[in-house]
């Protein structure tokens, strides 16, 4: 078995690895720029939704108080009509980009001590460099990945980005897994 506290090392530059690329895949290189549609006339949208002054939170419309509900008449006819949405709202000007950037280290972090739990309980020290591969980088792709398949099936979210996150996310364990086997303790 191996500690936590003895990994310290891979877990930190894993995690800025994945910082350093995730960076370069969101800011630099195209394949995400597709993720998300603009919406026909969007002023208008914009405006005629800002009159509610809805607050930041995640709605849905339709929405159904119930399940008996969902399968009420006027429920279905306010489906049929539309639009159906699920609907983000975020706070009102430019997004907070640091707060973000810090949270994504820290879940980068988290995902480290993750993927250092799971191999350091499975594997001694010295361990193959394979073997140590094997385990942090399944550990960080379930962790990087698998979550926003939900959303697809889910949300709606489009399969394209479902994908391309994954991708991603698979890059993200491959560099977690890496620094994992070059760092492991003899």
């Amino acid at each position: 078995m191996v500690s936590i506290l003895s990994l310290w090392l891979p877990i930190l530059l894993s995690a800025v690895f994945v910082f350093i690329v995730s960076s370069i895949v969101h800011m630099v290189l195209p394949h995400h720029r597709s993720d998300y549609s603009k919406v026909p006339d969007e002023e208008k949208v914009m405006g005629d939704l800002g009159k509610y002054n809805i607050p930041p939170g995640e709605y849905s419309m339709p929405r159904a108080e119930s399940m008996k509900d969902m399968s009420s008449p006027d429920f279905i006819e306010k489906q049929k009509q539309g639009p159906v949405a699920m609907l983000t709202v975020l706070p009102n000007g430019p997004q907070n980009m640091g707060k973000g950037l810090i949270l994504w280290f820290i879940f980068s972090i988290v995902v480290s001590i993750f993927a250092a739990y799971i191999a350091g309980r499975a594997l001694g020290p010295g361990a193959d460099y394979l073997a140590v591969f094997r385990f942090t980088g399944a550990t960080a792709f379930i962790a990087y990945t698998m979550s926003s398949w939900s959303d697809s099936i889910w949300y709606g979210r489009k399969w394209s980005t479902t994908i391309k996150n994954t991708i991603d996310g698979l890059v993200y364990a491959l560099l977690t897994a890496g620094t994992f086997g070059w760092l492991w303790p003899n």
